[in-house]
């Protein structure tokens, strides 16, 4: 995940853009990555990594478990790389996923509501020498009213550079993961809503078509999940299934999180009735990086799979029997009349026939 950078031009208004600036916290999530972080661009370079003690000494981010009310106090480690003084901003925010699926962590001008507010640096900007490191402490101070469950942020620097050839300020971050979860009752749970089916047939009548379902997952526990899906799609009373195969997992969703699937079904025969069941299996991680599958959860949604080719072609095969049918009936009429003429007139031929050979 490449931490966002905001860029600010005199009388324009504020955007976005997306640099090449690892995130420890990114990393440590996709577990490719278990040393410090590094951020560089020219001679300004620097990095990040958990200070070693009581916790761990090489910790590739920050794990607590912490009662409400509770309060944990650590440190990270900056390290100057570069040649020259380097002045950073220190803050922590609350983290998120992106639509990437990537977890990101708020700018500092957005307010945080989770652990990005019970989280305080000991000092909010830090000054270090070339070739030296600080390390900063830091308090996670849990509210006595805290809901159970799981949060996520990090702990961040921040550097703000003026980029005179584009006429803007670039905002670098590098920061590393904070996951924190509020001991008390966990309720783990995902649900699948506006589950929907579309299907796609083909020109040829007897081929089989495409379908989509379409679902959106939704984090409604209190931790942090992720889950394996499977999608299948059947006829009516489930005859002539079909199976989506191998699904991507969702990215974690923190709780209250969604996330937009859309899954392509292959072979789907055309069965005018449709049915398409969405299965999620949860999965809970702990502290000691174990997964837990729990109870699955399943949707169903109906719809539409009418095979417009082959009903045209049977309506083109039925008109044409019923007309071979009518010009046969119609034919056999007019023979019937043609018969009817002609021995009407053969009887009328025989009378005259009879009444002059007894006149002579």
């Amino acid at each position: 995940m490449l931490t966002p950078v905001t860029r600010r031009k005199t009388g324009v208004t504020a955007f976005v853009r997306t640099v090449a600036l690892p995130l420890l916290m990114a990393l440590a999530i996709a577990g490719l990555c278990a040393g410090p972080a590094q951020a560089a661009d020219g001679d300004v370079t620097w990095t990040v990594r958990t200070a070693a003690n009581g916790y761990g000494d090489d910790r590739s981010s920050y794990s607590y478990a912490v009662n409400p009310g509770g309060q944990v106090k650590d440190a990270m480690v900056v390290a100057n790389r570069s040649t020259s003084p380097l002045e950073l901003t220190v803050y922590a925010a609350d983290g998120f996923t992106t639509d990437t699926g990537q977890l990101d962590l708020l700018t500092k001008d957005k307010k945080s509501v989770g652990l990005g507010a019970w989280a305080h640096a000991g000092r909010d900007s830090v000054v270090i020498k070339p070739g030296k490191s600080a390390e900063v402490p830091f308090t996670v101070s849990v509210p006595g009213n805290a809901t159970p469950g799981d949060y996520v942020g990090g702990i961040l620097t921040s550097l703000k550079q003026a980029d005179e050839a584009e006429g803007i300020n670039v905002d670098r971050r590098l920061g590393i993961r904070v996951k924190l979860r509020v001991s008390g009752e966990l309720k783990p749970k995902l649900a699948i809503e506006d589950l929907q089916v579309d299907y796609a047939g083909s020109f040829n009548p007897f081929a089989k078509g495409d379908a989509t379902v379409t679902y959106t997952i939704h984090n409604t526990g209190n931790a942090l999940l992720s889950a394996r899906q499977t999608v299948s799609v059947s006829g009516p009373f489930g005859w002539l299934r079909a199976e989506a195969g191998d699904i991507a997992p969702p990215p974690e969703l923190l709780p209250g999180e969604s996330w937009k699937t859309k899954v392509p079904v292959h072979g789907v025969t055309p069965g005018v009735s449709l049915a398409a069941t969405a299965t999620l299996t949860p999965l809970l991680t702990d502290a000691s990086g174990s997964t837990t599958s729990l109870k699955p959860v399943e949707a169903t949604a109906h719809g539409w799979a009418v095979p417009w080719t082959l009903l045209l072609l049977i309506v083109v095969l039925l008109a044409a029997v019923v007309g071979t049918f009518i010009l046969t009936r119609r034919t056999r009429a007019r023979r019937k009349v043609r018969e009817d003429a002609r021995v009407h007139n053969a009887v009328e031929q025989a009378l005259r026939d009879t009444e002059r050979d007894r006149q002579s």
